[in-house]
Parts: C-alpha cells; sequence; structure tokens
C-alpha cells in the first residue's frame, strides 16, 4: 500500500519583519553601550600619556634645579630694573630649551645658540631650523598639535615655531608682574627654597592646547611668551596690604583663569586671529595693547580631557585639577610667596 503523502512545510530562509526591527533595535543599544566605554578606554589611555609626559619634562626641570642650583628660568629675556617681565625682549627662548639636555635630548639642545635671538636661530645638519622641530615629549595624543606651528609675517618674520601641550605657572596674578608675584617657573630662576609652602602644595607644570592657525603662538614651545609656554591666573593681589606678599582680592573671583576656561576673562595674546573662531573652539582669546584695558598677560591651563587638566606639583608629583577648582586655592598653590599651603580640592586657611 501506498503511504499518504504529507506536506511539508518549507524551510525558513529569513527572519520576519518585526524580528529584524528587533535585532536592529538591540544592536543599537549595544552600541550606544560600547561606544563611550571605547572612547572611555581611548581617553583614560591617552589622558595617562599626557600626564607621562608632563612627569618626564617636571623631572628635566627637577634635574636641572639638581645641576643648576635653582629653578630654570622662565624665558631668556632683557632684565628691567623696574621687575617688569617683558616677554618680548632678550633672545626670547623658553625654559623648555634649557631643559632639553635633562630629557634626552642633548643633539636639539646642542642646535640652538642661546646667544641669538629665538628669531634667528641657524640651520641644522638636517636642514632645519631647531625652534621647528616637534619632538614627540612635547605632545599630548588628546590634543591635535601634531604638525601645527606658530608662523606669523611679524610677529616671528615668517620663521615656523613647532607648537606642544606644555607650559609652567609663572604668576597667580599676570605673566609681567611674575618677578613680583612668582609660581615655581619664574625669569629670576629661583632656588627651591624660595617655594616657602612646599613643593608638594606648588603647582608648576600644565598642559595647554592649540589652535589649527599658524597665527596663534599658544604652545610654541621655543617662546617664552603668554600662552606659548608661560600662564598665570589672573588673581589680583592686595598690593596695598603688602607689596611683594600675594594676598589674593576678592574683586577678582570670578574672573580668573581656571582650567579651559571660556570668559569671561581670555588668553592675552599678541595677536588673536579670528576671535570668534577661538570661542567657538573653546580657547577664547584677546589682542594684548601696550596700554589702556588690555594691558595684562594672563592665559589658562586647557586640554581636551574631561572636566580638567593635568598638572606637575613642583615635587614633581601628578594632578589632575578640576574646571571648577576654587579660585582661592588655585592661586595660592600657583603663588610660592603667599604662606598659605592648601591642596587641591581643600579650603585656604
Amino acid at each position: 500500500m501506498t503511504r499518504p503523502s504529507v506536506a511539508r512545510r518549507p524551510d525558513r530562509l529569513a527572519f520576519t519583519l518585526v524580528e529584524l526591527l528587533v535585532v536592529i533595535a538591540i544592536t543599537v543599544v549595544l552600541l550606544h553601550l560600547l561606544v563611550p566605554a571605547v572612547f572611555m578606554a581611548r581617553e583614560s589611555a591617552r589622558r595617562a600619556h599626557c600626564g607621562n609626559n608632563l612627569r618626564q619634562l617636571g623631572l628635566a626641570v627637577l634635574s636641572y634645579e639638581q645641576h643648576k642650583g635653582v629653578l630654570p628660568p622662565s624665558g631668556l629675556v632683557q632684565k628691567r630694573p623696574d621687575r617688569w617681565y617683558d616677554a618680548r625682549s632678550g633672545v626670547m627662548i623658553s625654559w623648555m630649551v634649557l631643559v632639553l639636555p635633562y630629557i634626552e635630548q642633548q643633539n636639539l639642545y646642542a642646535q640652538f645658540d642661546l646667544g641669538r635671538s629665538a628669531l634667528e636661530q641657524q640651520r641644522g645638519p638636517d636642514g632645519g631650523e631647531p625652534q621647528e622641530i616637534q619632538w614627540p615629549g612635547l605632545l599630548c595624543p588628546s590634543d591635535s598639535s601634531r604638525g601645527r606651528f606658530f608662523q606669523h609675517p611679524t610677529l616671528t618674520r615668517g620663521k615656523k615655531f613647532a607648537k606642544g601641550n606644555y607650559a609652567a605657572f609663572v604668576s597667580p596674578y599676570h605673566v609681567d608682574e611674575q618677578l613680583r608675584y612668582p609660581g615655581a617657573i619664574t625669569a629670576a630662576g629661583q632656588s627651591m627654597a624660595r617655594i616657602v609652602d612646599g613643593a608638594s602644595n606648588t603647582l608648576m607644570l600644565p598642559e595647554v592646547r592649540v589652535r589649527d592657525d599658524p597665527r596663534d603662538a599658544r604652545g610654541a614651545w621655543v617662546l617664552p611668551w603668554t600662552g606659548t609656554t608661560q600662564l598665570a591666573f589672573d588673581m589680583h593681589p592686595q598690593w596695598w596690604l603688602s607689596p611683594d606678599i600675594f594676598r589674593a582680592a576678592s574683586y577678582s573671583v570670578g574672573v580668573t583663569q581656571p582650567p579651559n576656561c571660556r570668559g569671561p576673562n581670555v588668553d592675552m595674546l599678541y595677536d588673536c586671529p579670528d576671535m570668534a573662531g577661538s570661542q567657538l573652539d573653546e580657547m577664547p582669546c584677546g589682542l594684548w595693547q601696550p596700554q589702556g584695558e588690555w594691558f595684562f598677560q594672563s592665559a589658562a591651563p586647557r586640554s581636551r580631557h574631561p572636566g580638567g587638566v593635568n598638572v606637575l606639583f613642583a615635587d614633581g608629583r601628578l594632578g589632575f585639577l578640576s574646571d571648577d577648582v576654587d579660585e582661592y586655592a588655585m592661586a595660592y598653590l600657583i603663588s610660592v610667596n603667599d604662606q598659605q599651603p592648601v591642596n587641591v580640592t581643600g579650603h585656604v586657611p
């Protein structure tokens, strides 16, 4: 006898529309969870890399102090009897050039002629000028400074200056007032004994950002100017109480230069190209003037790390300075002659 035929159900070869939509929804959710985690992991690695560069640079500064007996001067400029720091005088060579031998950059250091202006350096054996060299130890991968240069038709006479991502705190007040109200690194090349609050309570080196504009000087590591290798917080002193001992003035609160400052204060530069663009880049700047309202020099530490910047204390300890740090605390952490030790999260006594 023949067996009755049984209809067979055809094999499924595809998802139904509902199943496909469910798979897509699950994939989207997983991507939303995964992408931020990947970004955070990458940024954590970049921040650690930036911090390690900062630590190595700080060790070079401390090695300089051990050999010379003083911390490196913030810049080789012309000394003035009125203690005014004139950044665009003398040979205009920054502290970073001076510490090159202590960070395994002896060959690069040998290419500099410290008797010549930074604007008059000669070509080396490789055909380039030393101020054009962008060595990896000055590059934070969180920022995009690689391949960026400062080249200005008048300020540099057309010469190229490589950019980096590190600088020094020179004053809690203004860069031009660093000899009266000093930070750890000043034009005087002071000894560690001048840091009366203790090296562990004194900020020395922070991070900076650069812009993709050759006329913007920020980050130019050879020049000892505001925003290039020198920063100041712009907390005004109570000079009427003690002319040479820093005491913070309350009227400066809210208009200082905390990390990643977006205003109302701005980085004061010798040229501020595309002012509106600098605001969009979250790096506002203003054009310094030799007199009047814009006659001051200060600039903020900056980074692309979420929430703040890496900083190095004068004892070589790495820390992280929050964007919303207490303004009094930051001023006294930068100052070395206030006799009011604080820590990065504490309050001023």
